[in-house]
């Protein structure tokens, strides 16, 4: 079973998601168990941290890690990108960010609840560090559907039929 670290400095996310740990857990194994990792392997014991933030932390780490200079919905920072050796820690698998003033906005936007739009990019944040992308259309349409089937499962509608406020990052 996956090992879920999920910490929550911003309090706004407590007060706005209902029995939030528990929506935060199941999404993302939902999405683990959804797919496999880039080598085609189950990560049955795969461990990773949900950070739920303000839009000033995500702003943060948009400058430093991807030199952008303004807040957004998700991020994910997989432990095995590039130039990193998986053997060193074969069950971790990264970080993801959720930003809470940028996800609501986006939900009101998109006449959603911020439960299941927080339910997406925790399952778009959770692909990532599975080594999923949306850099080229053919990737996209691939990530994209995956995300609609598995939050199909749970009765939250496809999220990329209408406009989004921002597509997840």
């Amino acid at each position: 079973m996956a090992s879920i670290d999920i910490v929550v400095p911003c309090r706004k996310w407590a007060h706005s998601v209902p029995d939030l740990e528990r929506l935060c857990r199941r999404f993302v194994l939902a999405a683990l168990a959804a797919t496999e990792d880039t080598a085609g392997r189950a990560v049955p014991d795969a461990e990773l941290r949900i950070a739920l933030t303000d839009d000033g932390g995500a702003r943060d780490l948009n400058r430093r890690f991807r030199g952008i200079d303004k807040a957004t919905n998700v991020l994910s920072f997989p432990a095995h990108g590039p130039g990193t050796r998986r053997d060193a820690d074969p069950q971790g698998l990264g970080d993801i960010m959720v930003a809470f003033e940028t996800t609501a906005r986006e939900a009101n936007a998109q006449g959603v609840t911020t439960a299941d739009h927080l339910a997406h990019l925790l399952v778009h944040g959770a692909l990532h560090l599975r080594g999923h992308d949306h850099e080229r259309a053919a990737d996209a349409e691939i990530m994209e559907a995956l995300e609609t089937d598995i939050l199909a499962r749970f009765g939250i509608a496809d999220p990329y039929r209408g406009t989004f406020a921002e597509r997840p990052s």
